[in-house]
């Protein structure tokens, strides 16, 4: 998962991660609001959060393409492990990522 400020580049990040084939989906959010310290200052902003769907095997190459295409200095990058899912569902992710 990661955040950035625009619903544009929202997108940007989920087509290049589906294109570049390090996502099977990527599910943009609703503009959330992060309140946050960045650089001795609260900050508060409107973001638009991106949940990118991969394998494991392809999860540094998804880290790597999102430290490369996002503008923030220090993008969020989160990974959660997926411990049960559907059969197919999870097949069709390992063949969208390989």
């Amino acid at each position: 998962m990661t955040t950035t400020d625009s619903a544009e580049k929202a997108e940007a990040l989920a087509r290049g991660a589906i294109e570049a084939r390090v996502a099977a989906c990527a599910q943009i959010g609703a503009p959330v609001t992060s309140v946050y310290r960045w650089e001795h200052a609260i900050e508060t902003a409107q973001e638009w959060q991106v949940l990118f769907k991969t394998a494991a095997a392809r999860y540094a190459a998804l880290e790597a393409y999102l430290l490369e295409a996002h503008d923030y200095d220090t993008p969020e990058i989160i990974a959660t492990p997926v411990t049960r899912g559907g059969a197919g569902y999870l097949a069709w992710v390992e063949r969208e990522t390989s």
